[in-house]
């Protein structure tokens, strides 16, 4: 691809008559950063863009399950793992998970992504068995106490069609849907929504050395490909979501950069999710030991995120993102 285009989104009641609002949301643009791997950036009047640039960038994100993108979306995180980097082991049995998802939904969640297989840095591959008694009976209670919007958070296809059976909405691959071959073509075969992130190399391996040529670039192109791929196995681009997998096979300088240009990303089409709750970088940031204490930072994060117009934040502390969103938003309005 020759040409990128960023919107540099704004927010507040002044807006010229000549910006274009990011689909129905909360943000507008007058100007563009134009993107190459050939030359520098440069800054264009939104007049510059072509029609088919212009529409995928202001064309409403459809709904998907439950959710609504006029607004940022929660999805609480709810890990059902021993071992993963923030939580392992407090939600691993099915009492405690279920008083977990209860209280997320409480505190704002829209969605809640159920996981059995940690993807921190250095994690060991899970069986398929082990990894559905950990999730499917999670999702079926879930399912029985409530409407709420569920997310399978797995590689696999087996889990994933357990999860489905069991009520989970959305299939959340963080290999991209590179790592089963059965799991595209089931997502598409059960109509079911997805969310396609980027990583480089396996959860065991991916932070030793992870290179690029240009980050924002190369992982744009990733996730543009994919989604080419999987309509054409017949998921609906209405039906898919995307995430440029923050800290999964990147450094600290790579999260930087795709933080500071994440609005590139509104011209998949698509829209997107940030899953930087809590991750080491930010405590790399911030001088922060233990990942529960990194609240705090991860908000931080979360709020110049949805400046550039993300659509849904993945969150370990539901209640206190929606306290600074919320409050956020009624500043900007």
């Amino acid at each position: 691809m020759s040409r990128y285009v960023r919107p540099l989104l704004q927010t507040g009641r002044a807006r010229p008559a000549q910006a274009l609002q990011l689909g129905k949301g909360w943000c507008w643009f007058t100007h563009v950063e134009i993107l190459s791997r050939t030359g520098p950036p440069e800054i264009a009047e939104v007049h510059n863009l072509s029609a088919t640039e212009r529409a995928t960038l202001t064309t409403e994100r459809a709904p998907i399950a439950t959710l609504r993108f006029e607004t940022p979306q929660i999805m609480g995180i709810l890990n059902t793992t021993p071992d993963s980097f923030s939580d392992g082991g407090q939600n691993a049995q099915l009492d405690d998970a279920i008083a977990a998802a209860q209280n997320m939904q409480t505190a704002g969640a829209q969605i809640i992504d159920v996981g059995g297989e940690s993807t921190r840095p250095g994690a060991e591959h899970v069986e398929i068995e082990e990894e559905i008694r950990r999730t499917a009976p999670v999702i079926e209670a879930m399912r029985s106490q409530s409407d709420i919007a569920i997310s399978i958070d797995t590689r696999k296809a087996k889990v994933a069609e357990a999860a489905l059976n069991a009520g989970a909405t959305l299939v959340n691959d963080v290999a991209g849907f590179t790592y089963d071959a059965g799991l595209a073509p089931l997502c598409a075969a059960q109509k079911a929504p997805v969310c396609v992130m980027h990583a480089q190399g396996d959860p065991a391996t991916m932070q030793n050395d992870p290179r690029y040529d240009t980050v924002v670039l190369d992982v744009y192109d990733f996730l543009a490909e994919r989604i080419t791929a999987l309509t054409a196995l017949g998921i609906a681009k209405t039906d898919i979501i995307a995430d440029p997998g923050i800290g999964f096979g990147k450094t600290r300088a790579h999260n930087l950069e795709l933080l500071q240009r994440i609005s590139l990303f509104h011209s998949l089409g698509v829209p997107i999710l940030l899953g930087a709750s809590r991750k080491k970088f930010i405590g790399t940031l911030t001088q922060t030991t233990h990942a529960q204490d990194r609240d705090i930072g991860s908000i931080g994060i979360a709020l110049a995120a949805i400046a550039q117009g993300v659509h849904i934040i993945r969150a370990h502390n539901v209640s206190g993102h929606r306290q600074a969103i919320s409050t956020w938003l009624a500043s900007v309005e």
